[in-house]
């Protein structure tokens, strides 16, 4: 049986499904929450840049074919039935070419790959997994779903699927269970699920927050520049392996742009080129703000102009700050707050609350806040200092429809803005924003 748990951002799944792991209490339950965690040990030694600064990395730090192989032999005898799953799970994550990776280099993605293949190497009685799908491409998510069909059917494995994007939850699904508000509600069918849900407005931001929006003023010093990226040649490798090579790539003030491709394909690589987060960027010919990277300006002078959401940046936060502090980090480009904002910075933070509708939350400690709300102070952040360059790569993730409308608003709406220019990365195309002006696709170099 594969069972979905619904609701929205906020709602009590979270909790519910930690009150039924206690109530199970059994090592044939296995959960994967996707918190874009590496695991307590590697976490320890996690900042948001380590992953582009492999000269950091601890040389003890396992690699994915030790972690899986170690996960393999502790989870079960070496038969010829695991073998044959080990080989199944290996080809549908295309795992054999993240083997002699270190764990902490891998992206969003290829980590919830990890993530998958070490829990199945289990095979659990009852798998429980917090939005499986998302930052999967679009052929693995569509692989995920018959695997999990079949776990379901030939290995009498119960699932169950703690879903925040509803319009995405698998024809398979045979039963629903729906939390409002902390209320659990009686368990339905998918179809008598979507027949008594409403339907997401076209648009959902109020008028009046449009309208302040776009009446917000235009900075002095603000780069008056008609080329805002422009990149020629970029190649970044690291050993033997090529990230991205010969890569050309130009973005003008105004323009949207949709960044897509596999997973560990480059985005996230190429989007910390910009953003001064990657220290192979200086041997690269990048021109940031009409300005050659190296040509005397600083980190924080290309920081002071980009608004930045990430997973990595999501891993980032472990400190129980309140979401206000939060917010006011990316007025200081830092991880954490180390100086403290004046009352007119926390105005701003509060305002950028208040228009992704989460004012209530300005004074409760980030990880206390489900996923769905944590994605949402982050969102924040990213417009607090109102960039000229917005970089949202997976900005969506783990939010439910009207939120994932709530912020297509908002981004439109800050779009129409002079002298805004954007790039956003998602693995799904009913994310995109109506703003999207171009769009650029990396292949995965093998």
């Amino acid at each position: 049986m594969v069972t979905a748990v619904i609701g929205l951002n906020g709602s009590g799944k979270t909790q519910y499904i930690e009150q039924l792991r206690r109530q199970l209490a059994s090592d044939r339950v296995r959960y994967i929450a996707f918190s874009d965690s590496y695991g307590p040990n590697v976490d320890s030694q996690y900042y948001l840049q380590l992953r582009w600064n492999q000269h950091d990395i601890d040389h003890e730090t396992p690699t994915v074919g030790e972690l899986l192989q170690r996960a393999y032999l502790q989870t079960g005898d070496d038969t010829s039935e695991r073998r044959q799953l080990q080989s199944q799970l290996y080809r549908l994550f295309h795992m054999d070419t993240l083997l002699d990776k270190y764990i902490i280099t891998l992206s969003s993605g290829e980590l919830r790959k990890f993530q998958l293949t070490k829990t199945l190497f289990a095979n659990p009685r009852l798998l429980i997994m917090d939005n499986p799908f998302i930052g999967l491409d679009a052929e693995t998510r569509d692989q995920l779903k018959v695997l999990l069909l079949t776990l379901s059917q030939e290995r009498d494995m119960d699932i169950m699927l703690v879903i925040s994007k509803t319009d995405d939850v698998p024809e398979f699904v045979g039963k629903v269970i729906e939390l409002r508000d902390g209320t659990v509600l009686p368990a339905c069918s998918r179809q008598a699920y979507y027949e008594r849900q409403e339907p997401v407005p076209a648009h959902v931001l109020p008028e009046t927050k449009r309208e302040a929006i776009l009446s917000l003023q235009n900075h002095d010093n603000d780069y008056q520049c008609q080329c805002v990226v422009d990149m020629h040649h970029v190649t970044i490798r690291y050993g033997q392996r090529t990230i991205l090579n010969d890569l050309d790539w130009t973005v003008m003030n105004g323009e949207r742009w949709a960044l897509s491709g596999q997973n560990g394909s480059g985005k996230s690589t190429l989007l910390s080129l910009i953003c001064a987060d990657n220290p192979q960027s200086y041997a690269c010919d990048i021109t940031l703000f009409d300005r050659p990277r190296g040509s005397g300006e600083s980190i924080w002078d290309i920081k002071r102009h980009i608004g930045y959401v990430s997973p990595e940046m999501h891993r980032s936060y472990k400190r129980n700050l309140p979401a206000i502090r939060i917010v006011a980090s990316g007025l200081m480009d830092s991880i954490g707050l180390y100086a403290v904002p004046n009352a007119d910075d926390y105005d701003k933070c509060r305002w950028w609350l208040d228009i992704f509708g989460i004012g209530q939350l300005a004074d409760r400690p980030f990880l206390q806040l489900s996923s769905g709300e944590q994605r949402l102070v982050l969102l924040a952040r990213a417009f607090v200092k109102d960039p000229q360059l917005l970089i949202l790569d997976e900005p969506l993730h783990g939010l439910d429809l009207w939120n994932r409308r709530l912020v297509k608003d908002i981004i439109e709406t800050f779009c129409q803005r002079r002298n805004k220019t954007m790039i956003m990365v998602t693995h799904y195309e009913s994310e995109l924003p109506a703003a999207i002006t171009h769009r650029k696709f990396l292949a995965r170099n093998l």
